[in-house]
């Protein structure tokens, strides 16, 4: 048994029932038992409308199951309301689309939850968000608005934001999907060193959970691996085991015959 194994989850789902966002009478999952332990990295495969994005909402304690049991930091989902405003604050959430405010600007948009959360003075705000905004890459568009710049950038923009508070626990919905190759390559090495404990977390190690249907990019010996076809989550371990190999949303996104997965 690993030091991993007997940390508290993070998130815990004990046959979970998960519903679809969009149509909560749509169940896209069933009998999900999952567990994120602090230092994991997982990534969650599958194709696209396969359930992958409810079940990171679930995750985030955003949804509340239907059936079973969902707890983040040991919280009930179902008693997640703003009373428990400080278990939310714990966990950072990247939408797909990135969701930013179309009103307002990448920077104003990366300083809310530092405004309502952190009610700062405003040059230690401002100081903050420049912080973030270096960080990400974002400098030279802060000042523009949301529809007048390129999705990469209103992604970093949404990243910055789910980092501001410096979350315990980062979900990311499909980070990767159509990114070129070498926005691609910068996400996988900035996300590889929050995982490991950045600068900017004071060397704090973060647990990350992402969602992908383009496998190919998230492959590493220390990451966990899960594949969600035909309405099951399945735990897959690592790269390469036999599970892993064996699965049919790692087959269909890898595009290769079964058993032929590269290690």
């Amino acid at each position: 048994m690993t030091e991993t194994d007997i940390k508290p989850a993070m998130v815990e789902m004990q046959g979970v029932q998960v519903a679809a966002w969009r149509d909560p009478s749509l169940i896209v999952l069933e009998e999900v038992t999952w567990s994120v332990r602090p230092g994991e990295f997982w990534v969650v495969a599958g194709s696209p409308r396969s359930g992958k994005s409810d079940l990171l909402l679930h995750a985030a304690g955003l949804m509340a199951p239907s059936v079973g049991t969902c707890r983040v930091f040991g919280c009930d989902t179902y008693q997640l309301d703003e009373t428990q405003m400080a278990t939310r604050l714990r966990v950072g959430f990247v939408f797909a689309e990135a969701n930013l405010f179309s009103q307002l600007t990448l920077a104003e948009n990366v300083a809310l939850p530092l405004l309502y959360h952190e009610k700062l003075p405003e040059a230690e705000t401002a100081q903050r968000v420049a912080a973030l905004l270096e960080l990400l890459e974002l400098t030279p568009q802060a000042d523009a608005l949301p529809g007048n710049v390129a999705a990469v950038w209103r992604r970093r923009a949404a990243l910055a934001r789910a980092l501001a508070l410096q979350p315990e626990l980062l979900l990311l919905d499909n980070p990767n999907g159509g990114l070129t190759a070498r926005h691609g390559h910068w996400l996988m090495r900035f996300l590889d060193q929050l995982w490991r404990g950045h600068a900017f977390l004071g060397g704090r190690p973060m647990t990350l959970v992402a969602t992908t249907d383009d496998l190919a990019p998230w492959q590493h010996s220390r990451r966990q691996f899960a594949g969600v076809h035909e309405g099951r989550f399945t735990p897959l371990g690592d790269w390469g085991g036999d599970k892993f190999i064996g699965h049919r949303a790692v087959q269909e996104l890898l595009a290769v015959p079964e058993g032929r997965v590269e290690t």
